[in-house]
């Protein structure tokens, strides 16, 4: 998996009309916060290209960093990934999105090495964006997983899911 990350003023990926043409082959997923990051908002592109995927997330409300405690979670930078379910009921409002099931991971790779696994979103005064490449994925088999923001970073390592922590907001995918 590569993942590139630059914003798209200086993207030298394929332009944006080059995309516009791959009819059928673009997805979003709209995130909307759940009752622990209520105003965190925003959405995430999937653009189908000839060795991969590009992703293209932009976010607003996200939590300001906060170092961890012997007590509490360390809240950024986020953990961001797809699920293998695309269902994005709150549930359990203290441990909201659980519905989303898991991170998804088809060829059933260690943690750190899945395909849904992203890098971690920051928070620049609530905001972030983010431009990223991978090969690990067609658009086609993503359509109805979601896209879940965590409070936490994603230490790549821990099994099974990556100890980031609570499920912020949810997303789910879906063909444009």
């Amino acid at each position: 998996m590569y993942y590139y990350a630059y914003p798209p003023n200086l993207c030298w990926s394929y332009p944006a009309q080059y995309r516009q043409q791959q009819h059928g082959k673009r997805a979003h997923a709209k995130i909307t916060g759940g009752p622990l990051a209520e105003r965190l908002s925003g959405d995430v592109y999937f653009y189908e290209l000839p060795n991969g995927v590009e992703v293209f997330v932009q976010v607003q409300g996200l939590p300001e960093f906060k170092k961890g405690t012997k007590d509490g979670q360390q809240v950024g930078p986020h953990g961001f990934h797809i699920h293998e379910k695309g269902v994005c009921s709150v549930g359990d409002k203290k441990d909201p999105f659980q519905s989303a099931g898991e991170h998804w991971n088809p060829d059933q790779q260690p943690h750190g090495n899945h395909a849904g696994d992203f890098p971690v979103l920051f928070s620049n005064n609530g905001f972030s964006q983010m431009l990223f490449f991978t090969n690990r994925f067609k658009v086609k088999d993503i359509i109805g997983k979601a896209v879940i923001i965590h409070q936490g970073p994603d230490d790549y390592k821990s099994q099974p899911a990556g100890a980031a922590g609570k499920r912020l907001a949810c997303g789910v995918i879906q063909m444009m």
